[in-house]
């Protein structure tokens, strides 16, 4: 699929979890009440609980109709966005619409923070799978990684995930991102472990900093705290993230920055070419162009309106 011939949609893409996954955008880039430090997306730009249709549902079900019609080969549809995706109101109409053009089954990758609204449960009782996440069960700790929006509340957002657990009828896998020294103390596992027993989730994915975060201080765990945070968070509980996430964060920043100044050696790019050229959706390049513009490695030129990207010393 050619990303730059559509607004809502990208890839299918690989997924350790999904297989092959076409992303659907419901929001804007960083819509969302949340803006966590580990995010590989950039920070957070409008940060609201707001829910509307920020993103037309129409426009997205014609979308999604035309992908199926040209392509359609996925193991799984997967509402997300550049934000928070349940905050757009549609995200039910979208769903529905989904299940009745296609077999492929439908997950919805969330912070889980709004499924205290029966709302949001509605919309994620019609997927087949939801993936939302809980970093922290203590206020402390919620407020370190997620960095909220002042009117959630971590009790509140566990209890709308066991909620929906019992009221749903499809699968819940609860992931987990640990930050070294952020919600990865025995106190801050603890009560984790107490919020998954309450949820009762189908499976807990462990996961870790791997891709570069929006927050240079956010730091992989280790092999051996991965391996004894999978312990103490329960039988349920599976590590996803490699145990050399660590070594393998910082080649992965170096290895995407190395890969984006060669293609601007080559030829000035948009941010929506670098993303086409690299394999990556355009806002995912954010970070890269923005830790090399801070190092003054590459600049911006104007040429017909468009803003580009080159390395310093080129024109």
């Amino acid at each position: 699929m050619n990303k730059s011939s559509w607004e809502h949609l990208y890839g299918p893409v690989p997924s350790r979890r999904l297989g092959r996954s076409l992303g659907v955008d419901l929001v804007p880039y960083k819509v969302c009440n949340f803006d966590c430090i580990y995010c590989q997306l950039g920070r957070t730009t409008h940060k609201t609980c707001e829910r509307k249709q920020y993103e037309d549902p129409g426009e997205v079900i014609d979308e999604l109709e035309r992908w199926l019609k040209e392509d359609g080969q996925a193991d799984y549809i997967t509402f997300s966005g550049l934000g928070e995706p349940t905050l757009n109101s549609g995200l039910r109409e979208m769903v529905i619409a989904a299940n009745k053009m296609t077999d492929i089954p439908v997950a919805i990758l969330t912070n889980g923070s709004l499924f205290w609204q029966p709302e949001v449960r509605a919309a994620a009782c019609e997927a087949d799978l939801m993936i939302p996440s809980l970093d922290a069960a203590n206020p402390r700790a919620f407020a370190r990684v997620n960095r909220p929006d002042r009117s959630l509340d971590v009790e509140q957002i566990i209890e709308g995930l066991r909620v929906a657990q019992q009221e749903c009828p499809g699968k819940m896998w609860l992931e987990v991102m640990l930050v070294e020294n952020c919600n990865d103390s025995r106190e801050d596992l603890a009560a984790l472990r107490a919020a998954i027993d309450s949820i009762d989730p189908d499976e807990v994915q462990i996961n870790t900093v791997v891709r570069p975060p929006v927050d240079h201080d956010a730091k992989a765990l280790s092999a051996s705290a991965l391996q004894e945070a999978e312990r103490l968070l329960g039988p349920k509980a599976r590590l996803i993230a490699p145990l050399d996430a660590q070594k393998i964060m910082v080649a992965e920043r170096e290895r995407s920055e190395e890969e984006v100044i060669e293609l601007l050696r080559r030829r000035p790019c948009t941010l929506e070419d670098i993303g086409v050229g690299l394999g990556m959706h355009p806002n995912e390049a954010i970070k890269y162009v923005q830790d090399l513009r801070a190092r003054h490695e590459i600049k911006t030129i104007e040429r017909d309106g468009k803003k580009f990207y080159v390395p310093v010393g080129d024109s």
